[in-house]
């Protein structure tokens, strides 16, 4: 879905400054993705992946509103995304605070 919602964004134009800024939100919140899982499971550091995941989450708010600027309906594709990180986010406090 979110490639799915990229897509939808993307089609709208890349000359217009509102389409490359939603673009490069979503391309920071895939980074900080991917920062998570290094942090998480390679440096096996799950206070600093709390810290990289709050930040993710911030980061798919602003990529939600920037998407909601161009089109809904790719807006609302992103939800299902927000829940699932904020699952995992609740998943990682609780092995930090076991730990």
């Amino acid at each position: 879905m979110m490639g799915v919602a990229a897509g939808i964004v993307w089609a709208r134009g890349f000359y217009h400054i509102w389409v490359k800024t939603a673009l490069y939100h979503f391309g920071f919140q895939l980074l900080l993705n991917a920062a998570w899982s290094i942090v998480f499971f390679g440096f096996e550091a799950p206070f600093l992946a709390l810290l990289v995941i709050i930040m993710l989450l911030i980061l798919i708010l602003l990529t939600i509103r920037w998407f909601k600027v161009i089109n809904n309906t790719a807006a609302y594709l992103l939800v299902p995304y927000f829940f699932w990180v904020c699952f995992a986010m609740v998943l990682n406090y609780k092995i930090w605070a076991l730990n």
